[in-house]
C-alpha cells in the first residue's frame, strides 16, 4: 500500500503526517480521510485552487493534469512545476511526499 508523507504545515498538521494511502482515491480524499483538513472550497469539483499541493516526491507516478486543472493552477498561490490540485490527482501505487502551501486563495473565507 502506498504511503503519503505530508510535510509539516503550521495550521493543518504542525508535525507533518504519514499514512497509508488508498490507491484510486484523490490526494485530497486521502488527506481528509487521515485527519489532514485541507481546504476544498469547491467540494472537489475542480473549480478553485484551495486544495493546491506541491508534490515533492512521486510526481511522475500521477496521471497528467488536464487543461482545466492547468488553467486553475495558473491562479494558485505558490505555483511550482510539481503543483497539483489534490482533488484531481489520483493516488497510484507509488509513495508521495506532499507539501501543502502556506496560503490559499479562498475568496469566500477571505470575505468573512
Amino acid at each position: 500500500m502506498p504511503k503519503i508523507i505530508v510535510l509539516p504545515h503550521a495550521d493543518l498538521c504542525p508535525q507533518g503526517a504519514l499514512f497509508d494511502a488508498e490507491p484510486g482515491l484523490s490526494i485530497c480524499d486521502n488527506l481528509l480521510n487521515n485527519q489532514v483538513d485541507i481546504e476544498h472550497a469547491c467540494e472537489m469539483s475542480c473549480a478553485c485552487t484551495t486544495c493546491h499541493v506541491v508534490i515533492r516526491e512521486g510526481f511522475a507516478s500521477l496521471e497528467p493534469s488536464d487543461e482545466l486543472e492547468d488553467d486553475l493552477l495558473d491562479k494558485a498561490w505558490g505555483l511550482e512545476a510539481t503543483s497539483r490540485l489534490s482533488c484531481q490527482a489520483l493516488v497510484t501505487d507509488t509513495d508521495l511526499v506532499v507539501e501543502i502551501p502556506r496560503y490559499t486563495i479562498n475568496h469566500a473565507k477571505e470575505n468573512h
